[in-house]
């Protein structure tokens, strides 16, 4: 048995965990950054985890506001930042249930008076701490409830990239439908300022009439570069909300179109009643309240002293001598006093940014809800608008044709219709935008998206996913 102690110091070596060096390549992050691609083969295999099925085809021919969620979802860098910081809290759940090792202390000790047997008087002491007052378990459930917030962060994290994938695709359709009916405005001026320069040249048209209609014609050229400018800007938006470079969009093909849903449920008291229990960012709050709670029960059971256990042996002259002691800290002067009254004004804060939470709740949804009425009704005046104007535009075709109106009457008319179409146009991004912010203060959108949150969090949580 004198080679226990060699064995003893490989088990433990053996035991330990190993350093591997990971250093961070700034050129080659930005390389990769750039490469990224939605044609990744990486990305088809979580789209099809997360979707429960097969894409029809690889790479997709249309990319919709569903498909360009779940590439951010597996792109984006926030997704990465709020997972790593879940996967911290998991680690501190382990940190927090590990126990206190025992120490060995070793003493030996030389007497010059004594010399026979042996001067040497080895002596060697345990020290063995003993946790009470259940300390490990109120620790590990505090540790429990700040990963359970980490967890609802990250899922909170998702819904904010989401939302920010639908806006910059709502704004892209927005800026992509803009276009053609800015083109129609140009077409009819070009048609104007032609028949204004015949009439001029004949004498009917004056030349601060003619100038007009110029003007008018380069304002609408200005306008049709000002909206070519926004759409490159609100596709590299949308690059930006997914995760990728505006080059790995340039060869796809989107589906600028945000559908509009039945919103019934949305603006149900019952709808409302579950954002406020339901959301993300609610159960955080409450998981950083648990924990607040936790860590006061912890602080109060340090009142109670822990307990070593010191059993020791010494070799005295020939002699065998052992002894077991046992060692506390006397709470005279301290009984935690101090570490109890913060962890106790923790716990009050705590409480208080809930109530603020759910206040903010509130009001975000009372506005998301009263927006969404009045985009709703703007929505069907500019839709009224727009069929009188369409009907304007065919009795003025129809004159055209019988020789009752001029040619001029009639590119009037277009440009006016083209006019109200834009801002029909207007109405209807401003209801994208109003059913949008609806779907973020409730959390709920219409469509699959929460499953598939769920999904991928499910999946971190298991360390099962796969990222570049």
């Amino acid at each position: 048995m004198k080679f226990w102690p060699l064995i003893l110091g490989t088990v433990l070596l053996a035991s330990c965990a190993k350093y591997h060096p990971r250093p961070l390549a700034a050129d080659k992050l930005a390389a990769q950054l750039e490469s990224r691609r939605l044609e990744d083969d990486g990305l088809r295999k979580f789209i099809e985890q997360n979707s429960g099925h097969p894409p029809a085809s690889w790479p997709l021919a249309k990319w919709n506001l569903d498909s360009l969620t779940l590439a951010a979802f597996y792109f984006h860098p926030d997704v990465v930042v709020a997972r790593a910081q879940w996967q911290l809290a998991e680690a501190g759940v382990k940190f927090a249930g590990g126990r206190p090792n025992p120490t060995l202390a070793v003493s030996p000790q030389y007497n010059t008076t004594t010399l026979v047997p042996t001067p040497w008087a080895p002596a060697v002491n345990f020290d063995l701490p003993i946790e009470t007052a259940g300390k490990r378990s109120k620790r590990i459930a505090e540790a429990e409830k700040i990963s359970e917030s980490a967890r609802w962060q990250f899922v909170s994290a998702a819904w904010q990239i989401r939302s920010g994938v639908r806006a910059a695709l709502a704004a892209f359709s927005q800026a992509q439908n803009r276009l053609p009916l800015l083109q129609k405005q140009i077409a009819a001026q070009r048609d104007i300022v032609s028949l204004m320069q015949g009439s001029f040249a004949a004498g009917a048209t004056s030349r601060p009439e003619l100038t007009t209609a110029q003007i008018a014609l380069t304002k609408l050229q200005l306008d049709v570069s000002s909206a070519e400018a926004k759409s490159a800007e609100a596709r590299s938006r949308l690059a930006e909300a997914i995760g990728v470079s505006s080059l790995a969009l340039d060869s796809l093909e989107l589906e600028a179109t945000v559908s509009s849903p039945a919103t019934d449920d949305l603006t149900s008291p019952t709808a409302r009643r579950a954002a406020l229990v339901g959301r993300a960012d609610i159960r955080a709050a409450l998981a950083d309240y648990a924990a607040a709670e936790n860590n006061l029960q912890l602080e109060i059971a340090k009142q109670f002293p822990d307990v070593h256990l010191n059993p020791g042996y010494q070799y005295d002259q020939g002699n065998n001598k052992w002894s077991l002691g046992l060692t506390f800290e006397l709470p005279v002067f301290n009984q935690n006093q101090g570490p109890i009254a913060e962890s106790r004004a923790r716990r009050e804060l705590a409480a208080a940014k809930f109530l603020q939470l759910q206040s903010q709740v509130i009001a975000q949804v009372e506005r998301a809800v009263a927006g969404w009425h009045s985009a709703q009704s703007l929505l069907k005046t500019s839709g009224e608008l727009l069929e009188a104007a369409a009907q304007q535009q065919k009795s003025i075709t129809a004159q055209v044709q019988a020789g009752a109106a001029a040619k001029m009457d009639l590119a009037a008319a277009e440009i006016e219709l083209a006019s109200i179409r834009l801002a029909q146009l207007d109405s209807e991004a401003q209801a994208q935008s109003a059913l949008g912010a609806l779907e973020d203060a409730l959390q709920s959108p219409a469509d699959s998206i929460a499953a598939v949150i769920q999904k991928i969090s499910n999946m971190s949580a298991q360390g099962k996913e796969s990222h570049p």
